[in-house]
């Protein structure tokens, strides 16, 4: 068997946005389309991202229409948008809806599908693979979160079906990453928590997947998946993510102006896009799709409110304790691993380690990451985000058309096992 470890461009430190104008320039870039959301537009990320345009002398194409959490509709408009100007690239300046939108409006710009679904992962869509290269996407991300400015990996809500879904390929990886911890001095407390958990989740969730020794080997190199399973590279990259999470999370929470914090918490989140981009994501993100494409009325503080929402860190949160309490069977030193990485208690770690118990394991992991969730504020469970017992059937069928994660899981699940952990999460 075999992994690939394909690699991810960033550039780090605090002003390089600034060089945004320079590189396209030199790249020989004369219009561009600056994807973005109606609030991002109005901050000073933007700005920066303007004035350097502005200074090199590149046309701008504006799109500020980008949806907090984007739709299979927020998508066609941007799509028309990019198909219309004609632009030679793509910058992306906000979290990972703003990334993902431009991801998927610069692949169906460039290469339009017969139908809309196409490319869409299985069984939803077809998963047809992308047929060449795209034209290149500079990510700047705001948030610390999603690590969407190192994968090849777009979601989106699928309006008429109440699940999120995506597209997955190399291809759709940003060529440039800038990572300005400048740009997250604005962030709410809520958005910071929510970013803040998802990349705690990735790097967990990633260590943990099966490892790739057990996936099938692909008919042609191509066809080798982008989640691959967790192999000794991801590992690395996960870890040390994790241990990043412990020490500067919530720091950056607590206080905006800790930069030393804020500008870990970005390197984190590229560090877990990493781990997770080769690796893969497993049960907390395929039982968080249904959850936030299913939201009632739901609002968090410091998001939009034109619209009910569940978060993306916080829709893959009050799944992860019920779930990390299930998989440690099946690897029980993996779980004592990213426990001791994120802090727990050392003392029970060592206990664990010497009783080989798996539920301990589980529980101790569990208590950790309920630890953050409580310290962070964030909602503790599926009833705070305005779900009941009732709803878990369709939350059961919006996780089951989930394959692509669902198959990564150390523990193989099905419809019961499924309602057996949104049961322990509400």
């Amino acid at each position: 068997m075999a992994f690939e470890m394909a690699a991810s461009s960033v550039r780090y430190g605090a002003g390089v946005t600034r060089e945004l104008g320079a590189d396209l320039a030199d790249r020989g870039h004369q219009r561009v389309m600056v994807v973005t959301d109606r609030d991002v537009a109005r901050l000073p990320p933007v700005a920066a991202v303007l004035d350097s345009l502005e200074r090199s002398t590149i046309k701008i194409v504006l799109y500020d229409y980008a949806r907090v959490e984007p739709t299979d509709r927020s998508l066609r408009d941007a799509i028309d948008v990019a198909s219309r100007e004609s632009c030679d690239a793509f910058v992306a300046v906000g979290g990972g809806s703003v990334i993902d939108t431009a991801k998927i409006a610069n692949l169906y710009s460039t290469h339009p599908p017969a139908d809309f679904l196409d490319y869409v992962n299985p069984p939803i869509g077809k998963g047809l693979p992308v047929p060449g290269p795209l034209r290149p996407l500079f990510a700047i991300p705001t948030t610390a979160g999603t690590g969407s400015e190192t994968t090849g990996v777009a979601v989106f809500d699928l309006e008429r079906m109440h699940v999120k879904t995506g597209i997955s390929s190399r291809l759709l990886k940003p060529t440039l990453g800038y990572l300005d911890p400048e740009h997250t001095r604005t962030l709410p407390p809520a958005v910071t928590a929510s970013a803040g958990l998802d990349v705690l989740c990735h790097a967990v969730e990633s260590y943990t997947v099966i490892p790739f020794t057990q996936r099938p080997r692909p008919s042609r190199p191509s066809q080798r998946p982008t989640y691959q399973g967790s192999n000794p590279i991801s590992d690395v990259w996960s870890l040390q993510a994790l241990r990043m999470v412990a020490t500067h999370l919530v720091r950056a929470f607590d206080d905006p102006d800790d930069d030393e914090a804020r500008g870990q918490m970005m390197l984190a989140a590229s560090f877990a896009g990493i781990g997770f981009g080769s690796a893969g994501v497993h049960l907390p993100h395929a039982m968080a799709y249904p959850v936030a494409g299913g939201v009632k009325s739901y609002r968090a503080p410091g998001y939009p409110e034109d619209h009910p929402l569940v978060p993306h860190g916080f829709s893959v949160i009050v799944n992860a304790p019920a779930v990390f309490r299930y998989t440690a069977s099946a690897s029980p030193e993996r779980h004592l691993t990213a426990a001791e990485a994120l802090g727990a208690d050392a003392d029970a770690i060592r206990s664990a380690r010497a009783s080989a118990r798996a539920d301990d394991a589980g529980r101790i992991l569990a208590d950790r990451i309920t630890w953050f969730i409580e310290r962070l504020r964030a909602p503790k469970n599926l009833r705070a985000v305005g779900y009941t017992s009732a709803d878990i059937p369709t939350l059961v069928e919006g996780t089951l058309a989930q394959e692509r994660l669902t198959r990564l899981s150390p523990c193989a699940v099905d419809g019961d096992a499924l309602a057996r952990l949104f049961e322990e999460a509400m």
